[in-house]
């Protein structure tokens, strides 16, 4: 299943191609726009010339923090996402000999999968939550309880990156979001 989640139809094909970058991605997914964010790996294939993790990690961390750097940057906070993408790269080589979507393929359970994704730098539950929800709704990635794994990110509707599947989608996820910090501040004032 091709990813469209960019708006960039350049950049969804290298989502859609590479797990590392699926991976990437989500990891970029933090304080940016969600489309802008999934389009940092294409950023980083095209100045460096490979997403292979073993490269990423081995890479100089300087060098490879000014390409990140690089405008358009691949994201609002460049050095220190550089950092992250370098960290979860060597996670992938270190765990996964090198090949990202062994994370994902040989995970037996939800939880299993869910463990695996919280243990990737600049992971933490609820961003790994949604890469499960991502995974099953997207790459048909459905181990068993992968929904009670996802929480409320299975559910069906716009909840977040994991239903963006074109431009209407985007923006419904946004006004999901949007709905839900105004009822979080609601409820904080009362």
């Amino acid at each position: 299943m091709a990813i469209n989640i960019t708006g960039d139809p350049a950049a969804d094909k290298v989502l859609s191609d590479d797990p590392f970058a699926l991976l990437a991605g989500m990891l970029l997914d933090q304080q940016y726009p969600m489309e802008h964010a999934f389009r940092g790996p294409a950023k980083v294939l095209d100045r460096f010339g490979s997403l292979d993790p073993a490269k990423i990690a081995s890479a100089d961390p300087q060098e490879f923090a000014d390409l990140c750097a690089t405008t358009p940057a691949v994201h609002r906070f460049p050095g220190s996402m550089a950092g992250r993408l370098q960290a979860l790269a060597a996670l992938v080589v270190e765990k996964y000999d090198g090949d990202t979507a062994r994370l994902w393929n040989e995970a037996a359970t939800g939880k299993e999968l869910l463990k695996r994704v919280q243990e990737c730098p600049g992971f933490g539950r609820q961003k790994a939550q949604i890469f499960v929800a991502l995974l099953a709704k997207q790459l048909g990635v459905r181990p068993a309880g992968w929904e009670a794994a996802a929480g409320d990110y299975a559910k069906p509707g716009r909840r977040s990156v994991a239903d963006v599947v074109d431009e209407q989608s985007l923006q419904e996820v946004r006004d999901h979001k949007k709905q839900m910090k105004a009822a979080a501040k609601a409820a904080k004032a009362t």
